[in-house]
C-alpha cells in the first residue's frame, strides 16, 4: 500500500515537466527553409554535407546518413555479408532494435545477460556465447555511456583463431566484428577517442529524443579497414539504402546522365536533405547541448546523494557520457514499488520512463525461445529502474523541482515486504 502524495506539493508551484521534448531553435527552422527554399528536398548537398560533418566530429574517414539507427545497424551487418548460418551476439538489456536487426539479415540472435549491478553485458558471458559461426558483437552505449570496448577487443582478439570468415570484407578483419550500438553515445569519449571511432563500426541515432536530432535518421561511421577502401564501403551502403540503384538522384540530375543500373534487389532507407538540414543547425549548438547536459547531471547528482537511490555514473578519468538519460535504481525495490514510483511523479506532473524492460520480456523474443529466467542480472536491474527526465529545455528549477518530487515520492510511497527485493 503507499499513502498518497501530501495536498501541498500537488498545488504549490507544480509544473509539467515532459520526459525528452526536442530542443530546436532558429537555426534549425531557418536550415530547414533554406532547404526547401532550394528546390532540392531529398538526399542532396545538405546530406552530403552532415555527413562530412559527422566524420570530422567523430574523428573518421567518412560516414553514411540514413533514416535511422536501424537501418544503420542492419546495413552494416549487410555490408559484412552477415546472412543465415551466422551468429551475432548482443545485449538482453537493450531496446529491440539492436537485436532485431540480427533477425532482419537472417542470423541467429544471441543475447548475454548483463554483469550483476551493471547495465553493461558480462564480458565473461560475452567471451563464452562466441562460437565459430560468431560474425559480428553488437555492444550497447546505454544511456550515452559507451562501454568497455579495450575488454570487447581483448576478447575478439583471443578467440581470433576461432572465426571463419565468410567473404573478402570478413577476410579483411580476420576476427569478429564489433559494431557499437550508439544510438544514445554520439558525443560521448572513451579514453581520449570520440563514440565513431573506437568500434569497427558505429551506429548512430537521431531521433525525434536524442540529443542529437534530426526529426527521424541516423548515420553510421567505421574506421579505416587495411586493404579496404573507404570509397568501396561507402558505395555499398549507397547501394543498400537507394533499392541497389547505381546512381542517386543527386548524380542524375546532370545533363544527360539518366541512365543507371539496378545491381541488386536492395533498400529505401536514405536520409533526405529536409531531415539533414535539422543535424546541421543541430551541430552549430551541440558543443553547448552536451554542456548543458552535463550541468544537469551534475545538479541531479549532487540533489540525490541522500536518497536511496544509485544513479549511473556519466563521467569518470577515461570517459565522458553524451549524458542522454539519466538512469536511477530504487535500491532494494521491486517493479510494483517502481511503477507506483512513476505513478506518483506523474501526478506531480513529471514524465518519468523504464530503460529498458530486457528484450526476454518481450513476447517476440519469448517466441523465439528467450526467457528473462535465463537473464537474472538484467531483470534485478530492470525491476527498480526509473528515467528521469535529461534535456536541455530544462531550467535549473525544473530540475531541482523533479529532485524535490522524487524525494518526496519516496518517502511517502511506502512498500511493504512485497516491494522489497
Amino acid at each position: 500500500m503507499s499513502k498518497p502524495i501530501s495536498p501541498s506539493i500537488l498545488t504549490e508551484g507544480r509544473r509539467n515537466i515532459p520526459f525528452s521534448p526536442p530542443d530546436i531553435t532558429d537555426i534549425e527552422i531557418n536550415e530547414v527553409v533554406d532547404t526547401l527554399k532550394s528546390g532540392w528536398i531529398t538526399t542532396g548537398p545538405k546530406t552530403k554535407l552532415l555527413e562530412k560533418k559527422i566524420a570530422e566530429f567523430t574523428n573518421t574517414s567518412m560516414a553514411v546518413c540514413l533514416n535511422s539507427a536501424t537501418a544503420a545497424m542492419e546495413l552494416t551487418l549487410r555490408v559484412l555479408g552477415v546472412g543465415p548460418g551466422d551468429e551475432v551476439i548482443t545485449s538482453a538489456y537493450t531496446y529491440t532494435a539492436s537485436a532485431s536487426v540480427i533477425d532482419h539479415v537472417g542470423a541467429k540472435i544471441i543475447l548475454v545477460d548483463t554483469a550483476e549491478n551493471s547495465f553493461q553485458m558480462d564480458y565473461e558471458q560475452l567471451e563464452k556465447a562466441i562460437t565459430p559461426n560468431t560474425k559480428v558483437i553488437i555492444p550497447v552505449d546505454l544511456a550515452g555511456v559507451m562501454c568497455d570496448y579495450d575488454k570487447i577487443f581483448e576478447i575478439v582478439e583471443r578467440r581470433r583463431s576461432n572465426f571463419h570468415p565468410n567473404n573478402e570484407l570478413q577476410e579483411a578483419f580476420g576476427r569478429v566484428v564489433v559494431l557499437a550500438d550508439a544510438a544514445h553515445s554520439f558525443g560521448a569519449t572513451y579514453k581520449g577517442k570520440q563514440s565513431g571511432e573506437v568500434a569497427d563500426f558505429t551506429s548512430f541515432s537521431f531521433h525525434a529524443v536524442k540529443n542529437f536530432t534530426t526529426g527521424e535518421g541516423g548515420a553510421v561511421t567505421w574506421r579505416d579497414i587495411p586493404g579496404i577502401e573507404n570509397e568501396y564501403i561507402y558505395k555499398q551502403y549507397m547501394l543498400l539504402s537507394l533499392h541497389g540503384q547505381s546512381k542517386d538522384a543527386l548524380a542524375k540530375t546532370k545533363l544527360g546522365a539518366w541512365e543507371y543500373d539496378i545491381v541488386s534487389p536492395a533498400y529505401k532507407c536514405n536520409m533526405t536533405d529536409i531531415v539533414a538540414s535539422i543535424g546541421l543547425g543541430q551541430m552549430e549548438r551541440y558543443p553547448l547541448i552536451l554542456e548543458r547536459r552535463r550541468q544537469i547531471i551534475e545538479k541531479y547528482n549532487s540533489g540525490l546523494i541522500d536518497c536511496e537511490v544509485d544513479v549511473l555514473k556519466h563521467y569518470g578519468d577515461n570517459f565522458s557520457s553524451s549524458g542522454h538519460l539519466y538512469l536511477v535504481r530504487l535500491l532494494d525495490k521491486d517493479e510494483e514499488y517502481r511503477n507506483k514510483v512513476i505513478e506518483k511523479m506523474a501526478e506531480l506532473g513529471i514524465a518519468t520512463n523504464v530503460h529498458y524492460k530486457p528484450l526476454p520480456m518481450h513476447t517476440a523474443y519469448k517466441k523465439l525461445g528467450f526467457d528473462i529466467k535465463d537473464y537474472p542480472n538484467a531483470f534485478d536491474m530492470y525491476r527498480n529502474e526509473i528515467t528521469l527526465p535529461l534535456h536541455t529545455m530544462l531550467s535549473d528549477e525544473d530540475v531541482e523541482y523533479v529532485i524535490k518530487s522524487l524525494d518526496r515520492v519516496l518517502k511517502e510511497v511506502v512498500s511493504d515486504d512485497s516491494h522489497v527485493g
